[in-house]
């Protein structure tokens, strides 16, 4: 850990903000922000939350459906309690996950689905945002699974290739899509959020695959992922991405 990252997050006022409430993470105050601008959640929804370590975002939610409402958060990394919810701990693409999911929700659907989902950073960002681009497309998968017809979803994304096809996959999942950047976001960072609400009862016309198909289909057509065959030493393999050296970044 660097002297510099430490003297950065000791003067970071939302990290302060959000250990004197009792949140478990800054991002907490990201959703709060999100949830005054689109109002998103109600009392008494049902709210699933994809990639829910620490738990900021599940404390939130459980604060805003109050006692009426239930919240279940996932994550592949162990998370620790949370009054009010239920957490559980394996890969939301998994039959198994979904299938205590479902037990806990008595096959009832949610209201809400949130993921401030992010990949383990190594410091190259093309690899960052590509793994991150494929874990907010397979979030958006699973949203429309689970939601009700009218339903909301929440999720990160960072700038970057591909991103305008996720977008897309989401504009014809839902009626209205937002792009919004909290301002308890890191100045320097390339986050925002996607915002979509009101689930279609289809996908709109010209969708008859996945989300992950479309954005696989959609970094084809613009030229990031490379053809087959094409000689190993010559390629790096990224999520669903495979970039030619010296081409693309």
């Amino acid at each position: 850990m660097s002297k510099r990252w430490y003297q950065e997050n000791k003067r970071d006022p939302w990290r302060r903000q959000a250990k004197s409430k009792g949140y478990r993470a800054r991002s907490a105050y990201k959703l709060l922000q999100i949830q005054e601008k689109f109002r998103i959640i109600k009392k008494g929804n049902n709210i699933l939350d994809i990639g829910c370590h620490p738990g900021g975002w599940t404390q939130v939610s459980v604060e805003l459906v109050e006692d009426t409402g239930k919240v279940i958060g996932v994550d592949l990394l162990m998370t620790s309690s949370i009054d009010g919810a239920e957490i559980i701990m394996g890969d939301i693409t998994e039959s198994s996950t979904i299938e205590r999911i479902s037990e806990i929700m008595e096959n009832n659907e949610f209201d809400v689905v949130i993921s401030d989902i992010s990949p383990r950073l190594t410091g190259r960002y093309d690899t960052d945002q590509a793994i991150s681009l494929e874990l907010s497309t397979m979030s958006l998968d699973t949203a429309f699974n689970q939601l009700k017809v009218g339903g909301n979803f929440i999720t990160k994304i960072f700038q970057g290739r591909g991103v305008e096809g996720l977008v897309e996959s989401a504009k014809r999942r839902f009626k209205n899509v937002n792009r919004y950047t909290p301002t308890a976001s890191r100045t320097a960072s390339s986050e925002t959020y996607l915002i979509c609400q009101n689930r279609l009862l289809n996908p709109r016309k010209g969708s008859g695959n996945s989300a992950i198909e479309e954005v696989k289909i959609h970094l084809e057509n613009i030229g990031i992922i490379t053809e087959n065959g094409m000689n190993a030493e010559d390629e790096t393999v990224v999520g669903f991405r495979k970039y030619k050296k010296g081409k693309n970044g």
